[in-house]
């Protein structure tokens, strides 16, 4: 039988040789970002009267207690990814990490580069669902020790201010189940966002900080950072690990349906998080004559956002488009009701997928139906984004 198109191109690909590996760059950018990481977390723990006191080996302490856990499920999802192209013989680099200092945790995260073509949807499955999966053992095994290892309250008495939270745990020798107020107008709590998997372990351990204390903990808060990457890269759009799952799981035609949706479920979060944070902060600042430019601002972003979504298709544009702005308008009177999916930051999120990413999945070469372990993995894929995913990762108060 003669080799068909495909088959043929696909040899030619394969058979070409592989590229070196440049190891000096991949540990150059490793050892950056493990310095990076670690010298920003301190910033977090903020226990600088530990650090007064015994120096700075407390505070390297602090932040490879951070670093490496993070580090370890970064890597480990990445070499997911690389062993399963290499055991497909398919072409593929270890993995790049970026370092990143000016972003609160030290990182951007890592990624590896498939350097050539991917030939049908099984291996397309298999290299998109082996991070994912080797990311989430090592992240919840990472998450299980930090709770088991939790320190009691006191553990924040080295904070320096926190007055009253700390005035509050020497006399109740327990965490407030809400913020205390603060001495300092100008001081703001970042709380970071329930999910499923993190609420649910919290009820079996004893000393689990509340969500708007829980980054002054190395570990947890890496925990934490490790499940939320491994969710956010399993979002089902485009070419990221969920888009490459819920392509080959489900087809391209559901996979632009649900990858569709789910865009428009961030714009809703956006869209509220508009309206609960990013309009307030413009007014509390005085500046009542931006509201009209910020709305308009509100609706062209949106706009701009659908077009690029629905392909110029104002059957869909347009409505969407009026009940976003409607639930904008009446989101102040449905907080109670609404409150909790509100995140502006998926503005950002909204324009690399759409504008980078890619809300399409670009077509495979072969299409095959998955093994009955592939869709079982799969599917449990899909689970561990629920179990981990939250609308509203962060807000501050």
């Amino acid at each position: 039988m003669e080799p068909t198109p495909l088959t043929q191109r696909f040899e030619e690909l394969t058979s070409r040789p592989r590229r070196p590996q440049r190891l000096w760059l991949h540990l150059l950018l490793f050892l950056l970002t493990l310095f990076s990481t670690t010298l920003t977390w301190p910033d977090w723990a903020g226990r600088w009267l530990l650090y007064e006191r015994l120096g700075y080996g407390a505070l390297l302490a602090d932040g490879l207690r951070f670093s490496l856990p993070l580090l370890l499920i970064l890597t480990v999802h990445e070499l997911g990814h690389y062993l399963a192209a290499r055991r497909h013989r398919i072409d593929a680099t270890l993995p790049y990490y970026i370092p990143f200092p000016f972003n609160g945790i030290g990182t951007f995260g890592a990624v590896i580069r498939i350097r050539e073509p991917i030939p049908d949807t099984r291996t397309l499955f298999d290299i998109g669902v082996a991070g994912p999966l080797a990311g989430f053992v090592v992240a919840l095994l990472v998450l299980l020790y930090a709770l088991i290892t939790l320190p009691p309250p006191t553990y924040l008495l080295d904070v320096p201010g926190h007055e009253a939270l700390k005035a509050y745990i020497q006399t109740h020798g327990r965490f407030p189940s809400a913020p205390l107020p603060s001495d300092d107008p100008a001081s703001v709590t970042l709380v970071l966002g329930p999910t499923l998997l993190f609420d649910t372990l919290a009820h079996f351990f004893p000393y689990v900080p509340p969500m708007y204390e829980l980054y002054h903990y190395p570990t947890l808060f890496a925990a934490w950072l490790g499940l939320f990457f491994t969710a956010l890269n399993l979002l089902p759009v485009g070419q990221l690990d969920g888009g490459h799952v819920l392509y080959a799981l489900l087809g391209s035609r559901w996979h632009r349906r649900l990858a569709r949706a789910f865009v428009v479920l961030l714009l809703i979060s956006a869209t509220i998080g508009f309206a609960l944070e990013m309009l307030p902060a413009l007014l509390a600042e005085g500046i009542w004559w931006l509201e009209p430019v910020a709305w308009f601002g509100l609706a062209f972003t949106l706009y701009l956002y659908l077009h690029r979504l629905f392909a110029g298709d104002h059957r869909w544009i347009a409505p969407i488009l009026l009940g976003l702005m409607l639930l904008a308008a009446l989101a102040q009177h449905l907080v109670g009701l609404i409150g909790w999916l509100g995140h502006s930051g998926w503005f950002l999120w909204g324009a690399i997928i759409l504008y980078v990413i890619r809300v399409d999945h670009p077509p495979v070469g072969l299409v095959q139906p998955l093994t009955r372990t592939q869709r079982l993995l799969g599917w449990a894929a899909i689970a561990i984004f629920v179990l981990c995913f939250s609308i509203r990762p962060l807000h501050l108060l």
